[in-house]
């Protein structure tokens, strides 16, 4: 069977990748021109160069594919010019759903993300049907994602059989940017993680959260969504796992929450002037606001989501981060 994968450099994408080798998938990735590729080297994809702002490729690349996973995104805290990130990840979407409807495939598994669904922020689990708007979105990455996700379910009433699926955090090897998630991660074993904020997220581990995809283009009912997560955690206790995996002391000081947020509305503001990335984005601190927790069981009760230790996850990261260098 072939099968199209955008987003296959990235870090889930790769993932996916490496799953649906597994399975026996012909593969065809969409990469664009001059694009990072280290992730995919030694595997047995066909690479299809294109963009998916470029509609004419998108269909040309499709062409004898029964199976889409659009897994592409534009995925960062800030950003100088707001407009490439809506470009990649709601035009972007619109593009590559067109050109699969025109395409005939015969199911689409579009990555969302948790950033979309509606969550109470005080502990209380998120599920794919608690309330959200627009206006709930922190930042332009969550709004962008939020606005992608409309575009896609508009194809629903076109006939795309369409499934979504909206990973929580996931951790893992092949992060390669890394993620703002693994960035997390990196910065505490180069001892750069002195202070944490009151937060929590989900954590999974990737290559669940890719086996999670395969499954919802086989079992998932077209038309839903499912989160792909797994365990509930506080930042705290994130750290005192990474603690107990690398013998390096977990932070002990909990900052205050308005004197960091002002620190990144200053931060942002210099970062404007200069180019220069933020050390503290304001769009993190923000959703820091709430803990981000969420239940999975729709996904492990209709799927068959795996959900492998949490710990296993975290050491694997560790592991990759310290053989690749950056930690």
């Amino acid at each position: 069977m072939k099968t199209f994968v955008t987003g296959a450099t990235g870090f889930i994408g790769a993932t996916l990748v490496r799953e649906l080798l597994k399975d026996g998938h012909e593969v065809r990735v969409l990469a664009r021109p001059g694009s990072d590729r280290r992730n995919l080297q030694g595997l047995d994809v066909e690479t299809w160069e294109g963009d998916l702002r470029d509609l004419p490729s998108l269909k040309n690349g499709l062409t004898g594919c029964r199976l889409l996973f659009h897994a592409a995104a534009d995925y960062r805290l800030w950003t100088r010019n707001p407009s490439e990130m809506y470009d990649s990840n709601v035009t972007g979407t619109r593009n590559i759903l067109e050109a699969a409807l025109e395409c005939g495939v015969s199911r689409v598994v579009y990555t969302s993300s948790v950033g979309t669904l509606g969550n109470p922020g005080d502990g209380t689990p998120g599920t794919e049907d608690t309330p959200v708007s627009l206006a709930d979105m922190v930042g332009h990455y969550k709004k962008s994602k939020f606005l992608a996700e409309r575009e896609a379910l508009k194809f629903l009433n076109r006939g795309l059989p369409l499934v979504i699926v909206n990973p929580s955090t996931p951790v893992g090897p092949y992060d390669i940017k890394p993620t703002p998630t693994g960035k997390i991660i990196v910065d505490f074993l180069k001892r750069k993680m002195p202070a944490y904020l009151d937060t929590g997220l989900n954590i999974i581990d990737v290559q669940d959260c890719a086996r999670g995809h395969i499954l919802a283009a086989a079992k998932g009912r077209i038309g839903e969504k499912y989160i792909l997560g797994n365990r509930n955690l506080t930042l705290r206790e994130i750290f005192v796992t990474l603690e107990a995996l690398t013998g390096l002391p977990a932070p002990r000081v909990r900052l205050p929450y308005t004197p960091i947020l002002l620190a990144a509305y200053l931060n942002e503001g210099f970062s404007r002037c200069t180019g220069c990335e933020p050390m503290i984005p304001v769009a993190g601190v923000r959703m820091a606001g709430k803990f981000m927790f969420f239940d999975s069981a729709k996904a492990m009760n209709e799927l068959g989501l795996p959900q492998r230790p949490v710990e296993e996850a975290l050491d694997r990261a560790v592991t990759w981060f310290r053989r690749h260098g950056y930690a």
